[in-house]
């Protein structure tokens, strides 16, 4: 009879056992669980919570080197006139005096390019000049506004282009002329090239004539701060 009492009680305990095994696995799993999504929450709240951020990157470069434009020489002095200036030293003696100096009232005139006499030629619209040698130097006039290029703009960019550029007699930029000469970032380049052709200048001048002119136009690229 006791060993029909041990083995019952030892059955029983078994099963106790099991019982408690199951509804503790069953809490852990569920704590897990719990865990696992918590988790998986948090992190998809931070992706929610984040920014759309552009990132820019400016590459800086050196400005390209350009040979300098050879001034142009004229072979025949240009219709004009001289200029008389009056000594600011009295002289005390008599100057010498040249015979073979010839004097023509002509030169005198004050037509023309100064420093030139009147026999010489009037220039030709076809000819190219520099600005310093032009009796009037070109002016821009009008033209449509500089378009900043945004990504540079974002990026605080700023800087100066010099654009080169052959004026004709009507104020106009000739399209196969105009080229960058020196620049701080090639995104400045063709926006530069852009206010140049499409701007209308007062043209040059020598001898009251116009001329095409050969200049450089400068453009700075700046950013309004407040």
């Amino acid at each position: 009879m006791f060993d029909n009492l041990i083995e019952s009680k030892r059955k029983a305990d078994v099963k106790k056992g099991l019982g408690t095994g199951f509804f503790s696995l069953v809490i852990h799993g569920g704590i897990i669980a719990a865990a696992l999504y918590g988790t998986l929450k948090s992190h998809a709240g931070d992706d929610a919570g984040k920014l759309d951020t552009m990132m820019v990157y400016v590459n800086q470069q050196e400005e390209p080197k350009h040979e300098e434009p050879q001034p142009i020489v004229l072979d025949v002095p240009l219709k004009g006139f001289q200029t008389i200036v009056a000594p600011t030293d009295i002289p005390t003696n008599i100057p010498p005096i040249d015979l073979k100096e010839t004097f023509d009232p002509k030169d005198y005139s004050g037509v023309g390019v100064e420093g030139g006499n009147a026999t010489g030629v009037v220039p030709s619209s076809d000819q190219v000049y520099l600005e310093a040698v032009v009796e009037e130097r070109p002016e821009r006039l009008s033209g449509p506004q500089l378009q900043y290029p945004e990504i540079l703009r974002q990026a605080g960019v700023t800087g100066r282009v010099v654009v080169q550029a052959i004026i004709d007699t009507t104020g106009r930029a000739i399209p196969s002329s105009v080229r960058v000469i020196q620049t701080v970032h090639s995104g400045f380049d063709q926006p530069a090239k852009n206010l140049v052709l499409n701007s209308l200048f007062r043209p040059a001048r020598v001898s009251g004539r116009a001329v095409k002119v050969l200049v450089n136009v400068p453009i700075d690229f700046t950013l309004n701060r407040r």
